[in-house]
């Protein structure tokens, strides 16, 4: 049996101080950037078969009900607890999102439930990210998208730099950094393969944050001359069910 995290992570993100770090005109962008991100990957590939059904873990936030909705149609939202429905309930498509409660590690739904199943901003603060995994890919049906901070790149400095990016943001959260291949294998395991990755920012988050518009310029020059596609944080990953 394995022992749950004491304090499930989108408790944090699913409330309205997280939702405070990306108000203003550069949370949007970064906003804007993960959920083109998203529809991207989406649309990758994705052949004839439309996705009628989809499942967000850990989103409480509400980031991706808008382009979930645009692609999946029916939308659930899996919280840890039932305070992870506020901003769902309480935003622009509150009534046309299904919000459910229960263990993120072990949700309330049969193998195979949803064509496809996002979680955003969660991985990398899971103590069983594994077993997180694992739960993702036994209730989708024929897609996974995730992202995660990866230690290529920029990010490698991400531990001797940590204390700079905690005064930066003043309320940043502890991560895990993965190197691609132990995603990759963990979803092998589970009959699971990568489909397309997009990473999003060449600048840290944090200096988009303190620095405001004014980066957004930059970043999209590196996005263009392919400089965010070589060491841009954080990924985000597509995964397809090998018999789908």
């Amino acid at each position: 049996m394995i022992a749950l995290d004491f304090t499930w992570p989108d408790v944090e993100t699913s409330s309205d101080a997280y939702a405070g770090r990306f108000s203003g005109d550069a949370g949007a962008y970064l906003l804007k950037v993960q959920n083109q991100g998203v529809e991207a990957l989406l649309q990758k590939g994705q052949g004839t078969a439309p996705l009628r059904s989809a499942l967000d873990v850990g989103g409480g936030h509400g980031q991706l009900v808008e382009t979930l909705l645009r692609n999946a149609g029916r939308v659930t939202v899996l919280g840890s607890d039932d305070c992870c429905a506020k901003r769902i309930a309480h935003g622009p498509f509150g009534n046309q999102v299904e919000f459910r409660q229960g263990e993120l590690l072990a949700s309330p739904f049969d193998d195979c439930s949803f064509d496809l199943v996002t979680s955003i901003r969660l991985l990398a603060h899971m103590t069983h990210w594994h077993v997180l995994i694992a739960e993702l890919c036994r209730v989708a049906r024929r897609h996974v998208i995730v992202d995660y901070p990866t230690l290529a790149g920029l990010n490698a400095l991400a531990l001797p730099a940590y204390p700079l990016k905690r005064a930066i943001e003043g309320d940043t959260r502890t991560y895990r950094s993965f190197w691609p291949m132990q995603i990759n294998r963990a979803f092998a395991r589970h009959g699971f393969r990568p489909a397309g990755t997009i990473k999003q920012f060449s600048i840290p988050m944090g200096v988009h944050r303190l620095a405001g518009k004014r980066v957004a310029p930059v970043e999209e020059a590196l996005r263009v001359t392919g400089i965010t596609h070589l060491i841009g944080n954080p990924v985000l990953a597509r995964f397809d069910r090998v018999s789908a």
